[in-house]
């Protein structure tokens, strides 16, 4: 597995595998978004699309494991990244498809669990939750659930910082190498933990913002990172810089949309 950090390039490269967002404001829209205002170039690789707006989301759509797989293929092959992450993936036998297929890659990978969408319609199904534990949990270099996704995994409570830790460790004991347990629905302050691959655990401090507007925003976190891994940044500096940058994209957010509008994809990095 690698630890990380890469040899510059002339242009980092970063690869997003997931679901297509219409509206822009999550899935590959979103990450595509964050790659470039990084300074790095981006990819995608689209696993469902979706019917969705600021709203609601109306439909889901898989595309076949197969042509997935060639899609990943025909990128790595030619234009290979220094990292990747994995949103959205739908149904099981997507999840065992990529699983497979990412057990080969030697680039780190950022994998945002996404199971349900901020309208709660579901990303994931409920049996590929399993397959996900088993099969691709193991191969993350940075798992990053939210409070949600840590239960689900976990089966336990995840509501104070104390049992974030305890998730994070025990997703770790799963094959994780690292964990990113967001804190974004925590009451007080938006507190994230990691429990980085060394075994140290960093707290990312935030304050709450008053807005409807988060549409995307584990999108937008996670592809932040990635962005800085493809960089060549060290773990805790990439999560560090890329908390600033989703606080911020938050904070200054442009108000579009007639329900929970997108973050702001040019905010200062």
């Amino acid at each position: 597995m690698p630890d990380g950090r890469y040899a510059d390039t002339v242009t980092p490269v970063a690869l997003t595998i997931a679901g297509s967002d219409p509206s822009g404001g999550a899935g590959i829209q979103a990450d595509l978004k964050t790659f470039h205002q990084f300074g790095v170039y981006g990819e995608a690789v689209l696993t469902l699309l979706t019917v969705q707006n600021t709203q609601r989301v109306d439909a889901v759509e898989c595309l076949l494991p197969d042509f997935i797989l060639r899609q990943i293929e025909a990128v790595i092959s030619d234009i290979p990244p220094q990292a990747a992450k994995l949103g959205a993936l739908g149904n099981a036998r997507t999840v065992a498809a990529v699983a497979a297929v990412a057990a080969t890659f030697a680039f780190p990978l950022v994998i945002d669990p996404v199971m349900i969408s901020k309208h709660q319609a579901p990303l994931m199904a409920d049996d590929a939750r399993q397959v996900f534990v088993d099969r691709l949990l193991p191969l993350a270099f940075l798992l990053t659930p939210n409070l949600h996704e840590a239960e689900a995994i976990t089966g336990a409570p995840v509501r104070t910082v104390e049992q974030m830790i305890a998730a994070a460790t025990h997703i770790r004991s799963q094959g994780a190498r690292a964990v990113l347990v967001k804190g974004g629905h925590l009451e007080g302050s938006s507190t994230d933990i990691l429990l980085a691959d060394d075994g140290s655990i960093h707290a990312f401090p935030a304050p709450r913002i008053d807005t409807p507007h988060t549409h995307g925003t584990g999108c937008t976190y996670s592809a932040a990172i990635t962005a800085c891994l493809a960089k060549g940044a060290l773990l805790t500096d990439a999560v560090r810089q890329a908390k600033n940058f989703i606080t911020e994209a938050i904070r200054t957010n442009p108000g579009l949309g007639h329900g929970s509008g997108p973050v702001n994809h040019h905010a200062l990095v």
